[in-house]
């Protein structure tokens, strides 16, 4: 938030607490826009959406760039991990851990054992299979001891970098679609401010059309008042009839309903308006009639062409367009090969370097290749490029639509504002003629040349034609706030 949208917030707090104390504001149709885009629930989840498209769009090109990652991961064990038996079978023999050895009948040495049983060369086999199995015992507990690896405590840790190379156009892609949808909640959140100016426009000028029927009905019903009083003395004085004083009568008491309608009104516009401008319903506007009367000049030959390019519609299409193009190119990246590139520092205990030793030392080395992936028979891929080739061509059908749509519809609102213009200068001519009619009425009744009714007549005509100038000028600042909309003046 800048300086002066801060300024405008604290003073829009004071603002509203005169509101809820006083229940009146005397505010312009500027200050009404302002307060409805600071205050509006819409308008800040419109920009909550367009910082996430942004952080979106930002994430989709760090994708591209490398990716560093560490893991770590620690395990103790009960036991340990033994690479030879507590007990093997060697053909010859059997050995055993704790220095045991046995050896087999069938062996040399026991046949020799078993032929020289009783001769002198029986002792000095038998020491000679003690001997050998004694050095083979020990060898084999040697050999267990150093095959035995200490696995009570492992620690693996690694740090990797990751860099995608080519991935068929994947990652390019991405970036642009992400880039599509940050621009579209843009336009998104632009259009919503000019959604919510348009509203608070109907609102407002719907309370500055009701405040000048109210008043007008205000002066209508001061009008019969002194007709009713003029006609009650002509009735004592015998120059007028009771049937005339109970038509006046009954004239004041239908003014009289019409102002009261017109005053409920007032107060339905004025809770409609502080809804859209986010303000107590209960407040009461003191709204500014000058601009009622002015509207922009319209023109006979507009440049549909550009004022409908530059539409939020036909922005937000030609995103959504983009957008279609890019998912059929992201559907054909899956026939295309991939080539990603790794590097890593690995480091374990026990560590495999050079033996198996688990001396906490800080053994580790470095890893790094490259992987390829070449899709060869993927149906599926190819089944899905040609739909989204489809639905991108479906797009590009719709924008076609939209543009004509666009450019009939401002056309439209330029005709609409130019009738409504029309209006204007017919209703004033109207209520011009109708109070220079009431002027010669009231002068005629005065000299006792028409009657009562005839001049309620002339009163009802100005007040009809003082109603249609309202509601001419009011249709055509709706129509002219409409049409600034869809040329992008809003």
């Amino acid at each position: 938030m800048n300086y002066k949208s801060t300024i405008f917030a604290a003073a829009l707090l004071c603002l509203t607490s005169m509101v809820s104390a006083q229940d009146t504001l005397r505010c312009s149709l500027a200050d009404c826009r302002q307060m409805a885009l600071e205050l509006s629930q819409s308008g800040k989840a419109q920009e909550e959406m367009r910082k996430a498209a942004e952080y979106n769009r930002k994430a989709a090109l760090a994708a591209m760039f490398p990716r560093v990652s560490a893991n770590g991961g620690y395990r103790w064990n009960s036991k340990n991990a033994h690479l030879l038996g507590d007990q093997t079978e060697l053909g010859f023999g059997t050995v055993s851990t704790g220095n045991e050895f046995s050896w087999n009948p069938n062996s040399l040495l026991g046949q020799l054992e078993q032929h020289t049983a009783g001769t002198i060369f029986h002792q000095p086999i038998v020491n000679l299979e003690n001997n050998v199995g004694q050095v083979i015992s020990n060898a084999y507990q040697q050999a267990y001891d150093v095959l035995t690896v200490d696995i009570e405590h492992v620690l693996v840790a690694q740090v990797g970098v990751i860099q995608p190379i080519y991935t068929g156009g994947r990652l390019t892609q991405l970036y642009k679609i992400a880039k599509s949808t940050e621009q579209i909640a843009n336009i998104r959140s632009t259009a919503n401010h000019a959604d919510i100016i348009m509203a608070v426009d109907e609102a407002y000028w719907r309370v500055v059309s009701v405040a000048e029927k109210k008043a007008l009905a205000e002066e209508y019903y001061r009008l019969l008042c002194k007709l009713e009083d003029d006609v009650r003395n002509a009735v004592e004085e015998g120059m007028a009839t009771q049937s005339d004083l109970l038509k006046v009568c009954a004239k004041r008491g239908d003014a009289e309903v019409k102002k009261l309608q017109a005053e409920n009104g007032l107060t339905l516009s004025s809770m409609a308006l502080a809804q859209v401008c986010g303000l107590p319903l209960r407040t009461v506007f003191l709204t500014d009639t000058e601009g009622l009367s002015e509207t922009m000049l319209t023109s006979d030959s507009l440049d549909a062409e550009s004022i409908t390019a530059a539409r939020s519609e036909m922005q937000m299409m030609h995103e959504v367009e983009k957008i279609a193009r890019s998912n059929a190119k992201l559907a054909s990246a899956g026939l295309q090969p991939n080539i990603i590139a790794s590097a890593s520092y690995i480091y374990t205990n026990p560590s495999v370097e050079n033996g198996v030793h688990s001396d906490w030392q800080g053994r580790g080395f470095f890893t790094a290749g490259v992987t390829v992936n070449v899709p060869i028979a993927h149906a599926d891929a190819i089944l899905r490029y040609k739909a989204a080739r489809h639905a991108a061509n479906a797009v590009s059908l719709k924008v076609d639509e939209m543009r004509e749509k666009l450019t009939l519809q401002t056309t439209q609102a330029n005709q609409r504002l130019l009738e409504a213009q029309q209006k204007i200068a017919m209703a004033q001519l109207n209520k011009a003629n109708a109070t220079e009619v009431l002027r010669m009425a009231e002068e005629s009744f005065e000299a006792g040349m028409i009657t009562a009714s005839d001049l309620m007549m002339a009163q009802t005509a100005w007040l009809s034609a003082a109603s249609e100038l309202v509601d001419a000028q009011t249709e055509a600042k709706t129509n002219e706030t409409q049409l600034r909309k869809y040329l992008g003046q809003l």
